[in-house]
């Protein structure tokens, strides 16, 4: 019998500063249509590939919710159960309950960064420039620089032109020597708001000398003024000389003192990984290939500008301890300064030791393996082999890779299903000899195969191996759109640019919702962000 507990415990325990987490493990799709500000979304689907970084230890305590009636909570505290989770409570009523009871439900996606960079703008006046006087500025020939503090992927996608990639807590870190005269106007943007918002008050945080501004709405807001992006390009902000790093090594130690960052040597975090009582985060927040190439054993790779920009999706024990760990100290100071406007009152900047600042501990190379927790691989069938009995007849493929990504590219007649809603599939599918699951790189397929035998029992099922990847790297052949959907497409959230029709409008809906969350989190008592004079 599953603990249950009530919107008013919830409530309290939103107010008080104690390690637990609230988990929505709905699709996420179904997440963003409404869910309590604090949620994480765990979507039952793909709960086993998500758990262990999100929730690393396993006796915090845990509140589930769904809709109220669907029973997905339950078979969620189930699962969490069977992976050694011990606290697990689900939320009475789930988000209709929520609401019942007077709380507030939140649309959208990554909704605590979201609020946060609406209130950042408000409270310190972050200064904006719609698009079209920036492209003024541009053509009179101005001195400027911009600055896209996007992933480098989000950057190849569409950019202002002319914009150099620099990545959120990269900005302070190289800012130094692309802008070194001080009439240089630096112009930061994303794709909407919030990481242009961020980026551009980092920058006057840090007292840089240069005008700072965020260009309003991103590429999005371009786009919307009329005006074209580039696709495709490669234009990356270089590492900082001596001199640059230097400067900004500086500009961190006046943030570091006006934000109260706090630093911890590491004998003090190595205390904190034997403390089985409280919850550790380390996140390494400096570039990919930099973690790659040497980063502290069990360290996880959470690039300063997007743990900002997605809070929820790298922290999900809320009152947890979080090291941001970083040798420079510039990309982890701003980091951790956020972090605590953005109300964590237990952060710490891992203080480098040794040349190169990781003396003492343990350490990895290389691409980091995840594993999902419980993994048990079933049998498997080669695409060699699956094509090969495809022309055969009587074999059915059910893909679990998300909506988008079966409308971009699936095998020929796939079936697309949701995980959490394998009996969906199995009411609309044909009675097959065989069947075959598959997903991005099989893992999911695998973690879904005792459920799929259970309701398939006559059917010979395998997983293909390695695979729609797999399938896809053998050249073997594919197709594109939503033919054989089992399921509602809200598996996951639609980006703008992600809907197939309607781009205007879906793109001024998204700017619009993301303005209104400033006035909606007053609403909230529990919403407590930090504002720094």
């Amino acid at each position: 019998m599953n603990r249950s507990i009530s919107a008013a415990a919830l409530r309290e325990l939103l107010l008080a500063d104690t390690e637990f987490a609230l988990l929505d493990v709905r699709e996420q799709g179904v997440h963003c249509q409404g869910h309590p500000f604090f949620a994480c979304a765990l979507p039952l689907s793909r709960l086993e590939m998500l758990v262990d970084d999100l929730l690393p230890r396993r006796s915090a305590p845990l509140v589930l919710l769904d809709g109220g009636s669907e029973g997905l909570a339950e078979r969620a505290a189930a699962k969490l159960s069977v992976l050694g989770y011990s606290d697990v409570a689900i939320l009475e009523g789930g988000s209709a309950g929520w609401k019942a009871a007077g709380g507030e439900l939140f649309s959208g996606i990554n909704v605590p960064s979201k609020a946060f960079g609406e209130f950042v703008e408000h409270h310190y006046d972050t200064p904006r420039v719609p698009p079209q006087e920036i492209k003024r500025l541009q053509d009179s020939g101005r001195k400027l620089v911009i600055l896209d503090s996007r992933p480098y992927e989000e950057y190849q996608r569409m950019n202002i032109p002319g914009a150099l990639d620099a990545p959120g807590a990269e900005l302070l870190y190289r800012v130094h020597e692309l802008a070194p005269d001080p009439d240089t106007l630096v112009v930061v943007n994303c794709a909407g708001r919030t990481r242009s918002i961020i980026g551009c008050q980092s920058l006057r945080n840090a007292g840089i000398p240069n005008q700072v501004v965020a260009l309003k709405d991103g590429t999005m807001g371009w786009e919307l003024a009329g005006f074209q992006c580039e696709r495709g390009s490669t234009a990356q902000a270089p590492v900082p000389g001596p001199e640059g790093e230097k400067r900004a090594r500086a500009a961190a130690e006046h943030v570091a003192r006006r934000f109260e960052v706090k630093f911890a040597s590491r004998a003090q975090v190595e205390s904190w990984q034997r403390d089985s009582s409280r919850s550790l985060y380390l996140l390494d927040v400096r570039t990919a290939q930099e973690f790659e190439r040497m980063r502290i054993a069990g360290s996880r790779h959470a690039p300063g500008g997007q743990l900002i920009q997605a809070t929820d999706e790298y922290v999900g024990v809320r009152g947890a301890r979080i090291v941001c760990i970083d040798p420079a100290r510039v990309r982890s100071v701003m980091t951790a300064s956020w972090l605590n406007q953005m109300g964590w009152s237990e952060v710490h900047v891992l203080e480098p030791e040794g040349g190169n600042g990781f003396a003492g501990w343990k350490l990895e190379a290389g691409p980091r393996v995840r594993t999902a927790a419980g993994f048990k691989p079933w049998r498997t069938t080669s695409a060699r082999e699956l094509a090969l009995r495809r022309q055969q007849g009587g074999i059915a493929v059910i893909d679990l890779a998300t909506s988008l990504r079966f409308r971009e590219r699936h095998i020929p007649g796939a079936w697309w299903a949701v995980r959490a809603r394998l009996d969906e599939a199995r009411a609309k599918l044909p009675d097959a000899r065989a069947l075959v699951l598959t997903s991005d790189e099989g893992t999911l397929a695998h973690l879904a195969a005792p459920e799929a035998a259970a309701l398939w029992p006559d059917a010979e099922l395998s997983v293909l191996e390695g695979g729609n990847a797999q399938w896809f790297a053998e050249s073997l052949p594919a197709e594109t759109g939503m033919q054989r959907a089992t399921s509602s497409l809200d598996d996951v959230w639609y980006k703008p640019y992600d809907q197939a029709r309607d781009y205007e409008k879906h793109a001024r809906a998204y700017l619009d919702w993301e303005v209104a969350l400033v006035e909606q989190i007053k609403r909230d008592p529990a919403i407590r962000f930090r504002a720094y004079d």
